[in-house]
């Protein structure tokens, strides 16, 4: 039996087709080879891209936080005690919520601890200035930073799920009460979309939220923790289509000395002398040398030949290095379990509404529980003021019991806010002897009219709550707005044309007699000095 008649035919295909497909394409026609996809093959890239572009990549508009980021930021509240922990201790029990490896956990750690924000670090996490990574995990620690206590977290109003194999509950979303994906930003790339949110100012943006509360117009510009100077003229509010420029800060020492003290956004020092060296070898710029003096702040000193213009020098590094960036912004979250694409001012008045809404929420809870507190203590007083625990003596069943204190409280309770239910009356039977003895009227007095008092504010924020929420802006500005000051200066560039600071670094020739013209022609007639990126034109 030769090999052909051994093959088997493809599943779903025409019986014989398998054989001639391979031997005779060029006479089958080819619509006769076309399979197509069923089954499972028909769903699994679907299955696929929906959940890298829901559960890995892409951030949520209620909280800002990827899955993994949501995960960490939960399982550090689980282990906090207020002392550090090894990040290995909080990568590994992160993985009980993320159904992934220990090293993705790591890497999206170190990036929310290198945005100063939620996490409190101990140890070597890296320099985003010189791209220097962080040390292993089992070698650094972390904590919740106080703003991570005051804006995240808040059991009571947070919606829960199963986590990925049924055995714990994780947050749907954490109470984030903060434009949190606007100050740190976020970047990601899933399947057939992506995102990069820019980050920005922490003080600018409570000034807008406020704004927004106050009805006032507001515009929001990105700040990078690189600093450096920004045109951002075409950003398009963060939306498809925008445009950062983005530039280096550099200032002349002397007349052959160049400093660089803050870079680009995207990059960091080893590029940026990379990239400088690059232009000097292919004669674009020229340089003696270069020194990297980088330790917490950048400084790049920059050497020049004698003779040679520091000023067209620093044009020709904004044109040829990279000096000059362009970030393209591109504003997609996840809402409702579908991608959404957002500018940033309606990012921001989406956060500050749920803000408004986790307050109120909150405030809500508080004004239950104090009127929980107020009626029980009022409870109690009655119960022993009225002497209504000597009624249960005579009585020989719990049924009784509960029965004659019900009757003894019916005439004292007309000015309670609810009913007195059995629970309540289960609660006073708890009071022990010892309390009954020492109870004293005035204190109890006092601490019922506190709580009225506690009633009447909260009822008072609930019915201003939008006050309430700029008074809470305000308190979190004040707090931690300190040092966070905008570090990117805002410019409008002029466009440098890189034909006029580029250096004359060849010769041009011609010879005449056979017609050519170019740079190697170095045995006949020189022309004049050009650059590599001149244009050459000819006039026969």
């Amino acid at each position: 039996m030769d090999e052909e008649e051994n093959l088997e035919p493809i599943e779903g295909q025409p019986e014989g087709s398998g054989s001639h497909f391979y031997d005779n394409q060029e006479e089958n026609n080819p619509e006769d080879t076309i399979t197509k996809v069923t089954g499972m093959y028909k769903d699994w890239f679907l299955d696929y891209a929906s959940y890298v572009i829901l559960e890995r990549a892409v951030p949520a508009i209620e909280d800002g936080f990827k899955p993994v980021q949501r995960r960490i930021m939960h399982s550090m509240k689980e282990l906090d005690d207020g002392r550090y922990n090894k990040v290995a201790n909080i990568v590994g029990h992160t993985m009980q919520y993320h159904p992934h490896g220990d090293a993705s956990i790591g890497d999206a750690m170190v990036q929310i601890g290198q945005k100063d924000l939620l996490i409190d670090m101990q140890g070597n996490w890296g320099n985003i200035l010189t791209g220097d990574g962080a040390a292993a995990s089992r070698y650094i620690e972390a904590r919740i930073s106080k703003f991570g206590h005051d804006v995240l977290y808040s059991p009571k109003i947070t919606s829960w799920q199963a986590s990925y194999d049924g055995r714990r509950n994780e947050p749907i979303n954490l109470p984030v009460k903060f434009p949190l994906l606007l100050a740190q930003g976020a970047e990601g790339i899933a399947v057939g979309l992506s995102t990069k949110v820019l980050p920005h100012n922490f003080n600018e943006l409570i000034d807008s939220s406020i704004k927004i509360l106050k009805g006032k117009p507001f515009t929001l510009y990105p700040d990078f923790p690189t600093a450096g100077i920004a045109d951002v003229s075409n950003y398009n509010d963060g939306m498809r289509g925008g445009r950062v420029r983005v530039r280096a800060k550099i200032s002349q020492l002397d007349k052959q000395t160049l400093v660089i003290t803050q870079i680009p956004f995207t990059t960091n020092t080893s590029t940026l002398i990379e990239s400088i060296l690059k232009a000097n070898e292919k004669g674009k710029i020229k340089i003696k040398k270069i020194e990297d003096n980088t330790a917490a702040e950048v400084e790049i000193i920059i050497h020049l030949y004698p003779g040679v213009s520091p000023d067209k020098t620093i044009d020709a590094l904004f044109a040829f290095t990279a000096c000059e960036t362009s970030v393209a912004p591109l504003g997609c979250v996840i809402q409702d379990h579908k991608p959404l694409f957002i500018g940033v001012s309606d990012m921001l008045k989406i956060s500050t509404q749920r803000t408004v809404d986790l307050l109120k929420r909150e405030l809500e809870i508080q004004l239950d529980e104090l009127e929980e507190q107020w009626h029980f203590l009022s409870l109690e007083r009655i119960f022993i003021e009225k002497r209504i625990y000597r009624l249960i003596e005579e009585e020989e069943t719990w049924e009784g019991v509960i029965k004659a204190i019900d009757e003894g409280l019916k005439p004292y309770v007309q000015h309670l806010k609810r009913a007195v239910t059995e629970e309540d009356i289960v609660r006073l039977t708890e009071i022990r002897i010892k309390r009954i003895s020492k109870f004293d009227i005035d204190k109890a007095q006092e601490k019922i009219e506190a709580l009225e008092g506690d009633i009447e504010q909260v009822k008072y924020d609930l019915d201003h709550i939008i006050d309430f929420t700029i008074a809470f802006f305000t308190k979190l500005k004040e707090k931690y707005g300190k040092g966070k000051e905008r570090q990117t200066e805002l410019r409008i560039f002029d466009d440098i044309e890189a034909t006029k600071v580029v250096l004359r670094n060849t010769k041009l020739y011609v010879n005449r007699e056979e017609g050519f013209i170019g740079t190697g022609l170095k045995k006949d007639e020189y022309v004049t000095d050009c650059s590599d990126i001149d244009d050459v034109i000819v006039f026969l």
